[in-house]
């Protein structure tokens, strides 16, 4: 690492994050050091930000470092982990110590409460990309895998579904429905700018459910790879579906589609079976039950009498998609 590499983490990142007692050695050296409990397993996830692709190029640098970082501790909610290590990827067009500082600060906002410490990373020049790798702790057996749910689990989602996906659509689309105040625009981006990444929900639902997966790619598109992997069907209620007070000033035929489709949520999709979910409830999470799995491979969508709807609903974002 050369030493302007080397000065620009330090300067920046080296000491944003919690300090934590399990890593011997951090940032400074060819690899970090890190000790892990014989009675627990890691859980690594991986994702890379492309300025043009998942964030826009005027995008605030706090928004987009704290972002970075909370949509890889969604990853680690979605399998039940605590949060712990993390590295950092940056390459840069140019040297810009102003941006620098806020993106350091964004990070730093997703990273303390969480108690996520950073550990190594690189820098490098070129186009706008961020890498981020986080590693996370969970009991030998206990993770929450996309392959455990049964026929009779019920299905819940946490938070609100839409609100990230209705201010991306306004950005991309120049949408703008007349029922919008300023208020909830606001709110609207703040949630798709400042997700809030569900681990500590997710540490209280570890003895209750049998599946999980984070919403990043919408609800139809994250609840089939559950039902992918579990060899499944689900029946979802579209009317159970939780939606903010701003998605509830639209017509359903509007905030259900962006509920069901849009993503960029990271809230938790998980399941639960029968004879949990009475006592799940008296935890009194904010969650809430949309569905049910089922015999078969169909997801199908019903409204309150049984009745199958269609609803036309993105299915998810592919990047190497048509």
């Amino acid at each position: 690492m050369s030493l302007s590499e080397f000065s620009l983490i330090e300067d920046y990142f080296s000491k944003l994050t919690a300090m934590r007692q399990d890593v011997t050695l951090g940032i400074g050296d060819d690899c970090a050091l890190l000790q892990c409990s014989p009675s627990k397993e890691i859980a690594v996830s991986i994702d890379t930000l492309v300025e043009g692709v998942h964030f826009f190029a005027d995008v605030d640098p706090k928004a987009l470092g704290y972002k970075s970082l909370a949509v890889n501790l969604s990853d680690l909610a979605a399998m039940g982990a605590e949060p712990a290590w993390f590295t950092l990827a940056l390459t840069l067009p140019e040297h810009k110590p102003e941006w620098l500082q806020a993106f350091s600060e964004g990070l730093a906002l997703a990273a303390r409460p969480a108690g996520i410490q950073l550990v190594g990373g690189d820098t490098t020049r070129g186009p706008l990309t961020i890498t981020i790798q986080v590693h996370g702790l969970v009991d030998q057996a206990r993770a929450l895998r996309r392959d455990r749910a049964d026929v009779g689990d019920y299905i819940y989602v946490t938070g609100t579904l839409g609100d990230a996906g209705a201010a991306l659509k306004r950005r991309l689309e120049n949408w703008s429905p007349d029922l919008f105040d300023q208020s909830d625009w606001q709110f609207l981006y703040k949630r798709l700018e400042y997700p809030t990444p569900r681990y500590q929900l997710a540490q209280k639902i570890l003895n209750y459910a049998s599946s999980a997966i984070d919403i990043s790619d919408g609800l139809l598109a994250d609840l089939g790879h559950i039902l992918e992997r579990s060899q499944t069907g689900a029946i979802v209620k579209p009317a159970q579906i939780p939606l903010s007070a701003s998605l509830k000033k639209l017509s359903p035929e509007l905030a259900i589609p962006l509920a069901l489709g849009a993503g960029d949520d990271y809230e938790l999709c998980f399941t639960v079976p029968a004879n949990k979910v009475e006592s799940l409830a008296e935890l009194g999470l904010e969650i809430h039950c949309i569905g049910e799995i089922t015999a078969g491979n169909e997801l199908s969508l019903r409204d309150e009498t049984g009745k199958e709807m269609n609803i036309d609903a993105r299915k998810g974002y592919d990047h190497f998609g048509a």
